[in-house]
């Protein structure tokens, strides 16, 4: 981060390399979480009992993609499953990402995280059980939405000329 004066006007410039490469970062994490997804969404069609994400009674992809909380709306038969909306809202980000619309990005990523902060909740007092997956996704979408935030003040402090000083 370096602050600029150009005449009467301060300027916060973010490093070259990071404006450069912010768009791909992101294009990274939307691509995890679409793989994260997509093997959450695997567990939900797999019969139960052959998770590989199986690993002791705390951690099971099975369980919680088995619940009536992996659909939306929570229970139906009918419902979409949770793990294709994390599918649909990745790809979307990606997209964005790609076009620097980080701004929108930052406005649908704020309520994908408080989703996924809901699931882990529900994961951790009502299952009792994690998915390997679930807290992947989460960890991206958190980290997404942190760099969204920083990213988006870093352009918006860009932006905004200081106001002039009077001789």
């Amino acid at each position: 981060m370096a602050v600029v004066v150009e005449g009467s006007a301060v300027k916060l410039e973010a490093p070259a390399l990071a404006r450069k490469h912010m768009k791909y970062v992101l294009i990274i994490l939307a691509l995890l979480g679409i793989t994260a997804s997509a093997l959450a969404l695997r567990e939900k069609y797999r019969p139960y009992g052959e998770s590989p994400c199986d690993i002791n009674d705390r951690w099971d992809c099975g369980i919680v993609n088995h619940s009536p909380y992996a659909v939306w709306p929570k229970g139906s038969e009918h419902g979409i499953p949770v793990a294709v909306i994390g599918i649909a809202g990745y790809l979307l980000l990606g997209v964005l990402a790609f076009f620097r619309r980080y701004g929108l990005m930052l406005i649908l990523s704020v309520p994908a995280l408080a989703f996924a902060l809901y699931l882990a909740h529900v994961e951790e007092h009502v299952l009792g059980v994690w998915c390997l997956y679930c807290a992947i996704s989460l960890g991206t979408i958190s980290l997404m939405t942190l760099l969204l935030v920083i990213t988006v003040i870093v352009r918006s402090l860009r932006r905004k000329p200081a106001p002039a000083m009077s001789a």
